[in-house]
This record gives C-alpha cells, structure tokens and sequence, in this order.
C-alpha cells in the first residue's frame, strides 16, 4: 500500500450526490486521514458568475494543488457542465497548474448490469461524464464501484498518480456549454 496523502479534487452532482461525497471525504479524509480533500463545497462559488469565472476559480483555487481528481459518478453526473469542465481542467497542463490524473467511482445510486456468468458488474459508457470515459478508453482514467476500503482506495489513487504521466490524456471531447438532459450522451 501506498503511504503517501495525496491531495484529490472530488468531482461530483451537488444537488444528487451531496451524501455520498460527504461521506467519502469524512471516512477517508477524518477518519482514515489517507487524502487531503480540496473540493468545492457548496456555496464556495457564486453560481450566478459567469462560465469563465467560475472555471477559473475552480482551476485556480481548487485543482491547483491537486495531483488526484476523483469523480463520484451517480446517475446524473454525466449531464453537469461543472463535472465536465472539472475534468477538463483537471487534465490540462499549465503554467500554474500540472496535469491530474482522473478516476471514477460508481455509487451505491449508479445503476450497474451485474454479469451473473463472470461475477462482473458492468456500467453503461453512455451514462458516465463523457470526457471521463473518453480518457478511460485511452487508458489514462480508471472506473471503479464504490468501496469503503481505506487501503483499496488509497491504492486506487496512488496508481492513478504514479501513472498520470505514463499515458496521455485526451482533451478533445467538446466542453458542455449548458448542463444536459436526456437518459445518455451520444459519441
């Protein structure tokens, strides 16, 4: 196991996920102490801001330090422009900011294709934040179910910044302009 904290931007639905970020910034930051959280709290940002403020104020001021960008993936994370513009900021590489490596975690809310045959459970591509699987197809990102394993977790996240420079991300996915509606996203 690794033994290093890692500090780590969750990215998540405020308004659906709330409980679930709570909880796993309150097991692994407070109770096991294995990462140093720089999120985005609610009321942190003034929403009503315009788009590239709040960008900036995100990769300024959040993401600036961050090595790990973890995403929660509920059932509608996929559709907020904040999710998406999080990972993207995440994986650009700046002169104030150095790249981030993404994962996501699948929720207890996420509705996973359990495979009874191979003992997998299975999610739909379409119904994860499109930028995140776009980089999970370049083998840059990783997706995982939930665990409340401090150990696992840690593990997960050290990987993931052990191998941020190995494999190159891809950006290319269109930034959401507006957050999105519908049951899935379309490649």
């Amino acid at each position: 196991m690794a033994t290093s904290r890692h500090k780590v931007f969750v990215s998540y639905h405020h308004a659906n996920d709330e409980y679930y970020r709570n909880r796993f910034e309150d097991l692994f930051c407070n109770v096991h102490d294995i990462m140093i959280s720089q999120s985005v709290q609610i009321g942190d940002i003034n929403p009503f801001a315009n788009k590239e403020t709040i960008r900036r104020t995100i990769r300024d001021n959040y993401l600036r330090d961050t090595t790990v960008t973890v995403v929660l993936i509920g059932t509608e994370t996929w559709k907020r422009k904040h999710v998406d513009w999080e990972i993207g900021s995440s994986l650009r590489h700046t002169l104030y900011n150095s790249r981030s490596a993404v994962i996501g975690i699948l929720l207890p809310s996420y509705p996973v294709q359990w495979n009874w045959s191979s003992q997998t459970c299975h999610f739909n591509p379409y119904t994860i934040p499109p930028r995140l699987y776009k980089n999970v197809e370049a083998g840059y990102s990783k997706i995982y179910n939930w665990c409340e394993n401090p150990y696992i977790l840690k593990d997960w996240i050290h990987e993931a910044f052990l191998n941020r420079f190995k494999n190159t991300p891809t950006n290319s996915y269109p930034t959401f302009r507006n957050n999105r509606s519908g049951l899935r996203w379309y490649s």
